[in-house]
């Protein structure tokens, strides 16, 4: 038997096919959905959110401000009518280079032939002439490099998506040669250029435009920062955010895209709250061989860092039907038993056909595969890796995992104001929930009051095996032992009420009293 997975001696291959039991978490993994054209209207947010959506992408690679306002509107009324919360995650443009068709004709392009790629805007999109947004694309590439043309996402292997070979450098244009015939069709498509240094800034003047603004405006949780190369281009996000009003809270999410932000990921996961590894740019950027090593070696980095891990492209062709392949079930599964916290969906809720049944299929892979991953194998070796070296706040939280498994418990409470507990506490992947109740802290500015808290809770929507609650803000996280009775019970009924906790239950609690953390474990009467 495979010792990563938890699967019994004698087992029979037909209880695969047994039903499986309902349950109050359909998955510890999350779901990252991103809205667009097929999936912005308060219905579909709403089957989204019911269907396991708890994070929602806006990508300003396309729309402008308006439209993810209006998209942005809906959800919040998703939100408010089905009870979900539903963190925020504003995605970047980035260094991305794209080809512009102002006419939106379709282009067709045959194998063999020769096209132009040229940094006039001026000029018409035609079969054998490309217009791009960056006029240093004569100077960063050479005869035979690669470059790949897609609408939006690309594998290089359809047939809307091109590869060409750079055959000759003309002044600032590229002369290339097309490998595949393919026709393009839409307003613009991106270019990824194999392997090679782009000299643009990782936050453009358009992004830091978009998250002074919309940003600011709708206090976002996550900034997924495309394009990370250095550890450096995340200090200098983190330090534009600083100044941004309550966006010093907000989250920054490395999306990992590129050979270079592969090259220094260890300092980028360093300075990073999270990484996200973009397959679809960087399938293009690894040999197909190597492209496995570097997820499962990534994301145990990040496990072992006590960072979220996020996986992108897993279902694509559910973007035109209502079943996945065999390998992308399969691929989702493998994601999950790696590790990852979270699942990012981009086409296929963005402009696919089936939204809201894509998080529903991808939800219950992840609850099949959460049945099969060996937790007990997995916090041994976490615990083996962080060694000695552990804090005092690790040192309580692994404990509480550790109680959890031993007494069978159901659910692991965790009361937090900051977050960094129940963050802790999933570090080390339980096999129970961790319901992370948020207690808010009082702050002031000297011209008002105001309660921190929901930041927090939205925040831990995308990691692994936490369900965030807010606490009434008459619990503040300065309490004493009253409230705290108090705010435990109120977690308690909760959890009896939607029934996750049941009576005789064992429940491990993880709070503050005072300067001290204590781990207790509880037995519910009737």
């Amino acid at each position: 038997m495979n010792p990563h997975l938890n699967l019994e001696e004698n087992m029979k291959l037909a209880s695969v096919l047994e039903p499986s039991k309902p349950s109050f978490f359909p998955a510890m993994t999350k779901i990252v959905g991103t809205l667009g054209p097929k999936s912005r209207s308060v219905e579909i947010i709403s089957n989204c959110l019911k269907a396991g959506m708890s994070v929602a992408r806006f990508d300003f690679s396309w729309g402008d401000t308006d439209y993810h306002q209006e998209t942005l509107d809906n959800l919040k009324i998703a939100v408010k009518s089905t009870k979900k919360l539903c963190g925020v995650m504003l995605d970047t443009v980035g260094p991305e280079l794209q080809v512009i068709n102002k006419k939106e004709n379709p282009i067709s392009l045959q194998e063999d032939s020769f096209v132009v790629l040229t940094p006039d805007l001026d000029k018409e999109a035609t079969s054998c002439l490309l217009p791009i947004n960056f006029t240093g694309l004569s100077t960063a590439v050479k005869k035979g490099d690669t470059i790949f043309i897609g609408q939006y996402l690309f594998t290089g292997n359809e047939t809307t998506s091109v590869w060409l070979e750079v055959t000759e450098v003309n002044g600032e244009d590229v002369v290339c040669l097309v490998k595949n015939s393919a026709t393009l069709s839409g307003l613009l498509y991106t270019l990824h250029v194999s392997q090679i240094h782009i000299n643009l800034p990782t936050l453009t003047d358009k992004d830091k435009e978009v998250i002074s603004s919309w940003g600011v405006r709708n206090n976002i949780d996550i900034l997924s920062l495309s394009y990370t190369r250095h550890a450096e281009d995340v200090r200098r996000a983190r330090e534009f955010l600083s100044k941004l009003g309550d966006l010093y809270q907000t989250q920054i999410f490395a999306k990992i895209e590129n050979v270079e932000g592969l090259t220094y990921f260890d300092e980028i996961l360093q300075e990073a709250d999270g990484v996200i590894l973009s397959r679809g740019n960087l399938g293009i950027d690894l040999p197909p061989e190597k492209v496995f090593l570097f997820q499962k070696t990534a994301v145990f980095k990040c496990n072992m860092a006590g960072k979220p891990a996020v996986v992108t492209r897993v279902v694509d062709s559910m973007t035109e039907n209502l079943r996945p392949t065999r390998a992308e079930a399969t691929d989702v599964a493998n994601a999950i038993l790696d590790g990852s916290d979270a699942i990012l969906l981009g086409a296929e809720t963005l402009r696919g056909l089936y939204p809201v049944e894509t998080i529903s299929t991808v939800g219950r892979i992840c609850a099949e595969a959460e049945k099969v991953f060996n937790y007990d194998l997995y916090y041994k070796r976490a615990v083996k890796h962080a060694g000695d070296a552990m804090s005092h706040l690790e040192s309580i939280t692994s404990t509480a995992v550790r109680a959890a498994i031993k007494v069978k418990a159901s659910v692991i409470l965790c009361f937090t104001s900051t977050g960094r507990a129940a963050r802790f506490i999933a570090k080390y992947k339980p096999i129970t929930p961790v319901i992370s109740v948020v207690i808010p802290r009082l702050k002031t500015n000297q011209v008002r009051w105001t309660f921190t808290g929901a930041f927090e809770a939205r925040q831990s929507l995308i990691v692994r095996g936490i369900f965030p609650m807010l606490a009434d803000a008459r619990h503040q996280a300065e309490s004493t032992n009253s409230t705290n009775e108090s705010v435990l019970k109120v977690a308690l009924d909760h959890g009896k009420a939607h029934g996750f906790i049941k009576p005789h239950d064992r429940v491990v609690v993880c709070q503050k009293l005072g300067d001290a953390y204590v781990v207790k474990i509880l037995e519910l009467e009737d």
